[in-house]
């Protein structure tokens, strides 16, 4: 004889609201993560519809769901979960903008160059890809572009005409949708263009490419705050932005005013990633602190703006990068992936928390 579960739906609530989002501030029930909570005698059944790239976190994720009932609802007998996964997007801003069928947009920026900022665009994307996303890399370095051999594309994008108009479609890479300046000039050229020119490029990578449904689009910038960073701020609702550093003082400086630069623009600051935090020797995996350390955590505290991660500097890293091998493809179980990867996450988390607990962008009014 069945007997009558002793609780109802919103114990199952109760109980699933000591369970965290993970990389989020926030527990699953809040993130509206719980959906169709059905209880068929003591047997509960419902849906985790995950607001970030579900491959890390799925199996921990509902292993703590599993525990938090068991140990709030006496007599629980099966729990049966279903996943979907709806990554938030910015706001109805985006879906009128230019690019419609993306969902975040992302400006991974520094201050000043020699940072590593491509590395980490081109390892932050691929580990996003890796995690279950939809993800597009543009390479918004105009004059200096590294995506073509970061990812190993020697070919050009197929082109097309549609009603008179040249399109393009972008290059897939690792599980990544690429657009560059450097698959239409050959690599020995030099672009001796102004400043106009370069930012018409620029938008006819979001206006004449046909991106498919994109969880995010990253654009790989240009150091500094000059016309690049002004064009896509104007072009479309940025998500966000991402500023990196290194842990040395002259970087840290110019970190500062990458922050404040987009937040004169009204661009939010998704976080602060410290790049070559450290230094790991492929002989012993000794850790050198070779350019000082902590720099981003302290900044990021300074600043108010969130801190995402801390990713060590390594040989194979520099190889990975000539080899056009990110090193989240090339070593995927290395200490300095495994750092990618927990940033790659800890952006999505706090984009996806942003889109939901903050406004949208306000739509942009632009002719392109």
């Amino acid at each position: 004889m069945a007997v009558s579960a002793s609780f109802n739906e919103q114990d199952v609530l109760n109980a699933l609201h000591v369970v965290q989002s993970p990389y989020m501030t926030i527990d699953v029930v809040a993130a509206d993560m719980i959906h169709d909570i059905t209880i068929s005698d003591s047997n509960i059944r419902f849906t985790l519809d995950l607001k970030i790239p579900p491959a890390f976190i799925q199996e921990n994720l509902e292993a703590q769901l599993r525990k938090a009932l068991q140990n709030h609802l006496p007599g629980l007998g099966e729990v049966t979960i279903d996943l979907t996964v709806s990554i938030p997007s910015a706001g109805d801003a985006m879906s009128k903008s230019v690019v419609p069928g993306v969902r975040n947009t992302i400006a991974i920026s520094s201050g000043k160059g020699g940072v590593g900022k491509s590395t980490v665009a081109v390892n932050l994307a691929v580990a996003l890809a890796q995690a279950g996303a939809r993800v597009g890399l543009i390479d918004a370095d105009i004059y200096g572009p590294s995506i073509p051999l970061m990812m190993n594309v020697q070919s050009q994008p197929r082109a097309y005409s549609e009603d008179g108009k040249t399109r393009m479609l972008p290059i897939e890479s690792y599980g990544v949708q690429l657009m560059s300046i450097g698959f239409l000039v050959r690599p020995e050229d030099a672009l001796i263009w102004r400043g106009p020119m370069a930012s018409g490029a620029l938008k006819q990578f979001l206006t004449d490419v046909d991106w498919d449904e994109l969880d995010y689009l990253l654009f790989d910038m240009p150091p500094g705050t000059g016309d690049i960073q002004l064009t896509l701020s104007q072009s479309l609702p940025l998500s966000g932005a991402v500023i990196v550093t290194t842990p040395q003082d002259i970087a840290l400086a110019d970190a500062r005013k990458g922050v404040r630069m987009f937040e004169k623009v009204s661009v939010p600051i998704l976080g602060l990633i410290e790049n070559m935090s450290y230094y790991i020797c492929a002989h012993c995996g000794e850790r050198d602190e070779i350019f000082d350390y902590g720099g981003g955590k302290r900044t990021s505290e300074d600043l108010a703006i969130p801190f995402l991660g801390e990713i060590p500097i390594t040989t194979r890293v520099r190889v990975g990068g000539d080899k056009g091998v990110p090193i989240v493809e090339l070593e995927p179980e290395s200490p300095v992936s495994i750092s990618f990867r927990e940033t790659a996450m800890h952006l999505a988390g706090q984009i996806s928390e942003r889109n939901m607990t903050q406004p949208s962008a306000p739509a942009i009014d632009i002719s392109l």
